[in-house]
């Protein structure tokens, strides 16, 4: 018999209720495992990955199936694809969170007062982590290694797109570490596509410690709105490279066409491209004709269609969007601080570049523009993780409290202060 819409509800939050449940309890085991213990469980994990791999490759082949048949644009398609190439990657992904040095238990700071009380702040785990993200499986092996290590449990909310390769990987790792002692609790995955799932998630105060979102900007600012859960805004990537009046030609077109073209689906790829106006004449002819001999679709100012003929106008909503997509829109600006101005407007606080000769215009737009990274003739593509030597991460904040930029192991704890006396009264 087919449930009402009232008990498909229900059902969905009692799901989440005790994936709580059983993660709450999960928390203090994990929190108190040995080192040695959670890297074991870790290349175990990595071994499965691979010798399981046709396993989760064949759900996946479901999962990118149904999503061609939705039609989904490529560059998503891409994110939730996976092979035999990329799953070795993975793998060694969570090998290296084993390398790491273990965060829980570091002394941040000691002191001992003068009344003889001895005073350290300790690293401590979160306790229990929810992550709710959208189709890219890879971050469901990300997110465990990650809560593991650093001695959290984890509440997975992946998205529907990628329902079949979460629940192969899901099962495949808790059967790895199954032999090390980890209880069952210490990963959950809702498997419900009923929104109520999500909506309870949002509000499991009294068994989640912090609420994740990691996908589009605006999936992002609506769990951030919604949850009464503490939050950790991340993802979001309307990032933009602005070209300054004395940047080489050829370092800056080949800066912005990496920004843009080499994983167009990435949040730190380049949406808005800025050009100096004094050099825009030149530069642009340079830029267009190389962005559409790879595909992408240029809208532009009024400036710069007097320079490029063949694209399309830029609206108001175009500088606010996170395409994900091979669509970029480019703006002649008047100068470094109008630069500066539509970034502040427009950005999102993730990831913003400058490509330039000039020392003060370098420092200048790195002063003022407020991102979790700033870029000086680099492409924005290299905010990750591992691409700053942090390993495995759950996102990039954009966020100014508890962490900023790639969420690597020690975003993923906290601090508590011990304080060890012989008796002291005070006064």
């Amino acid at each position: 018999m087919t449930p009402t819409p009232d008990e498909a509800s229900a059902s969905a939050e009692l799901l989440v209720e005790e994936a709580g449940r059983r993660a709450k309890a999960a928390a203090p085991i994990i929190a108190a495992l040995p080192t040695s213990v959670k890297n074991d469980a870790l290349h175990d994990i990595a071994e499965a990955l691979l010798d399981q791999g046709d396993r989760i490759l064949i759900a996946n082949e479901r999962d990118v199936l149904n999503a061609e048949r939705a039609r989904l644009a490529e560059p998503l398609i891409d994110r939730l694809h996976l092979t035999r190439s990329r799953l070795g990657a993975i793998a060694d992904g969570v090998r290296e969170v084993a390398a790491q040095a273990d965060p829980v238990g570091e002394v941040l700071r000691g002191s001992r007062r003068p009344n003889g009380l001895v005073i350290q702040e300790i690293r401590v785990p979160l306790g229990v982590v929810g992550l709710i993200f959208e189709s890219r499986p890879n971050i469901t092996v990300d997110a465990f290694s990650l809560c593991l290590k650093a001695g959290n449990a984890a509440i997975l909310r992946g998205g529907v797109d990628a329902m079949e390769s979460n629940k192969a990987i899901v099962e495949v790792m808790r059967r790895a570490v199954q032999r090390r002692g980890i209880p069952e609790g210490a990963l959950q995955l809702i498997e419900s596509s009923h929104p109520s799932a999500t909506e309870r998630l949002m509000h499991l105060r009294e068994y989640l410690d912090v609420l994740i979102p990691r996908g589009s900007m605006e999936m992002v600012r609506s769990v951030c709105e919604a949850a009464t859960v503490p939050t950790v805004e991340t993802g979001a990537g309307n990032c933009h490279t602005f070209v300054e009046r004395t940047a080489r030609f050829d370092m800056a077109a080949d800066i912005a066409f990496n920004a843009k073209v080499q994983r167009p689906g990435m949040v730190n790829t380049m949406e808005t491209l800025l050009v100096d106006r004094p050099i825009a004449a030149e530069f642009l002819p340079i830029i267009g004709p190389r962005m559409q001999a790879a595909g992408v679709e240029l809208r532009g100012c009024e400036a710069t269609r007097e320079i490029l003929r063949n694209v399309k106008p830029a609206t108001e909503e175009d500088w606010y969007t996170e395409y994900l997509a091979l669509i970029l829109a480019v703006r002649v600006v008047e100068n470094l601080d109008q630069a500066i101005d539509h970034i502040s407007r427009y950005g999102s606080h993730n990831s913003e570049a400058i490509v330039t000769h000039d020392y003060f215009a370098a420092r200048r737009f790195c002063e003022r523009v407020d991102a979790a990274a700033v870029y000086v003739n680099a492409s924005t593509r290299f905010t990750d993780g591992f691409e700053f030597g942090l390993g495995a991460e759950l996102g990039i904040s954009t966020q100014k409290l508890h962490r900023r930029g790639p969420m690597g192991l020690r975003s993923l704890t906290t601090w508590k202060w011990i304080v060890q006396g012989e008796g002291q009264l005070r006064d």
